[in-house]
């Protein structure tokens, strides 16, 4: 198993990017995401330029490749091929998963699906997703137009699907022992890493909690609370 392989096997914490505007200051918080113990940076836009957005990436590739972790985009399959991406994440109205497969043309490129129900999840799974994401989990100006769809989801995905599921939607460190305590063991964050004062520790934090002793912890104490209750 290559090293990327692995990483993605592993992968517990999720930073994504929300950038409204092309500043140079990124490039020092997605260093501070991989060093805190992001396992995956996503490049997520909806209002930058491709050109942008191309300049971007090819800088997000060279830092994810020294600190030997990945580097993901969002929406754009054709980006994620032109920035040599190790994934693509795509939302329920992009692109069909087959008609992405075909644009990396035999690379490997992990694909996700976001997904915000049961049957969504399902149907993703079918399709042929390297992973999903389940949420909002709560709610997000990040995705504004969707209603939260609280933890009760993360128990029926994780009854149901095999494949990696990441958590996202408002996690942060003050709920995020909910979310593992519904079964959870990945998260994707934006707003809890990269609008922190101090990025490195904003990430630390959060993939501290998500370590396997840690999460075994709080899952048992909520059960043994669930048990007294």
């Amino acid at each position: 198993m290559n090293w990327k392989k692995k990483v993605f096997k592993n992968f517990k914490l999720y930073a994504i990017t929300d950038l409204r505007a092309e500043d140079a200051g990124i490039f020092k918080k997605v260093e501070d995401a991989y060093r805190g113990g992001a396992d995956i940076v996503q490049l997520r836009s909806k209002t930058l330029s491709d050109a942008a957005l191309y300049r971007l990436g090819r800088r997000f590739r060279r830092i994810a490749d020294r600190y030997r972790k990945l580097f993901f985009v969002n929406d754009r399959p054709d980006l994620a091929l032109a920035v040599e991406a190790d994934g693509v994440h795509l939302g329920q109205d992009d692109m069909p998963i087959e008609a992405a497969r075909r644009i990396f043309r035999g690379k490997k490129i992990f694909i996700g699906r976001s997904t915000h129900s049961l049957s969504e999840a399902l149907r993703a799974v079918r399709e042929g997703v390297d992973y999903i994401g389940v949420g909002p989990i709560f709610e997000t100006p990040t995705k504004p137009t969707y209603l939260a769809v609280g933890v009760e989801l993360i128990h029926q995905v994780k009854d149901r699907v095999q494949i990696p599921f990441v958590c996202v939607g408002g996690i942060d460190l003050e709920n995020v022992r909910d979310v593992i305590a519904a079964g959870a063991s990945r998260i994707a964050v934006v707003r809890a890493v990269f609008s922190a004062a101090n990025v490195y520790q904003a990430a630390r934090s959060l993939a501290g909690v998500l370590q396997t002793d840690t999460l075994q912890k709080v899952q048992r104490e909520y059960q043994e609370q669930g048990v007294r209750e």
